[in-house]
């Protein structure tokens, strides 16, 4: 049986984030900044308000929309309870763009927009011996967002070269695993110091569909999620006792539970802006055991691990050879769309 650093050998990739060091001091409050405020970004500060107290000093917003940015500054800090509980919740305050790499961490939710999907179509399909499914349509939503949003993370990527920013450049915008290759590439930053957080509501969304179907309740204590948000997306069932049947069909259900929300009418940013966004977030502060993307050498891939003092530390279990080969397929992917982006 293989693990995750196989695909070391399999790629020929080299890079191991358990050496690469820690960005941030780990076990005091960190500065932050958001970057975008729309529903995703405010909807992830008012997580980090109400939860990150422990681990957060204090938060800076910046957009694009100056109404935006005040009218948050006011409703945020309002937010505010009896009890003494509510001590040391993270003041926020507007900040300049010249201002987004003085501090810690910076988060970053900037996007041009979803492309819209009528009822009943996918967002993202897989192709078959990948994360499993249907085959794949002509067009994949987050790679249409993918060419919209790069040019705007490039940007952010030379302001952070030009502050010789040390910090923490954490990306929640969709596609989240090209979008930090692609700050990576124009930012001149380290490796460890980017990470990306869309796979936090996979998990989510995949214990939600095993607490309601007794075939997928391994899954509440044995399974597991890898790889990107959408499009290569890999469920595991079970890291012990692996049925890919299963797997592939809560993969399924996974991915495309998000359709099931834009088919009620409504935008699905709540889940991924908390479980992706703000609790994942904290997780990585506190030390704990997450879901994030970490940097493997050729490209990022979502895998469950934690921030260390020495670097970054994986969850290396053995699996079934059919899972590794479909976490394999989507690495590779993943590898080339980078390659396509330069």
């Amino acid at each position: 049986m293989k693990s995750i650093r196989d695909l070391y050998a399999d790629t020929g990739m080299s890079y191991d984030p358990a050496t690469a060091g820690c960005p941030i001091e780990l076990g005091k409050k960190q500065r932050v900044s958001i970057v975008a405020l729309g529903d995703v970004g405010a909807t992830m500060l008012i997580g980090l308000r109400l939860l990150g107290a422990p681990v957060i000093q204090d938060i800076g917003i910046f957009d694009i929309s100056g109404r935006n940015t005040a009218r948050l500054e006011m409703e945020i800090n309002q937010i505010y309870g009896p009890g003494d509980w509510c001590q040391g919740m993270p003041p926020v305050e507007v900040i300049g763009e010249d201002e987004i790499f003085q501090r810690d961490v910076v988060l970053f939710c900037a996007s041009r927009g979803v492309p819209p999907v009528k009822s009943g179509e996918k967002e993202s399909q897989e192709r078959p011996g990948a994360g499993g499914g249907p085959e794949k349509p002509a067009v994949d939503v987050r790679m249409v967002q993918l060419e919209a949003n790069r040019e705007i993370i490039r940007h952010y990527g030379e302001l952070a070269r030009k502050a010789g920013f040390r910090g923490l450049f954490c990306v929640i915008s969709d596609p989240v695993d090209p979008l930090c290759a692609a700050f990576l590439d124009s930012s001149g930053l380290e490796p460890c110091q980017i990470k990306g957080f869309g796979l936090g509501v996979m998990n989510a969304r995949a214990r939600y569909y095993s607490q309601r179907d007794a075939r997928f309740s391994r899954f509440l204590t044995d399974g597991r999620v890898f790889g990107p948000h959408g499009d290569g997306l890999v469920v595991a069932d079970s890291v012990r006792d692996y049925d890919d049947d299963l797997s592939l069909e809560l993969t399924g259900l996974t991915r495309d539970a998000n359709i099931k929300v834009r088919d009620l009418g409504f935008k699905p940013y709540i889940a991924p802006a908390l479980s992706s966004g703000a609790l994942s977030v904290i997780s990585l502060l506190r030390g704990e055991w997450h879901y994030s993307s970490l940097f493997l050498g050729g490209a990022y891939l979502g895998i469950r691990n934690r921030m260390t003092a020495e670097g970054d530390q994986f969850e290396d279990v053995p699996l079934d050879d059919r899972l590794y080969s479909r976490i394999l397929k989507s690495y590779q992917e993943l590898v080339e769309i980078r390659k396509n982006m330069n």
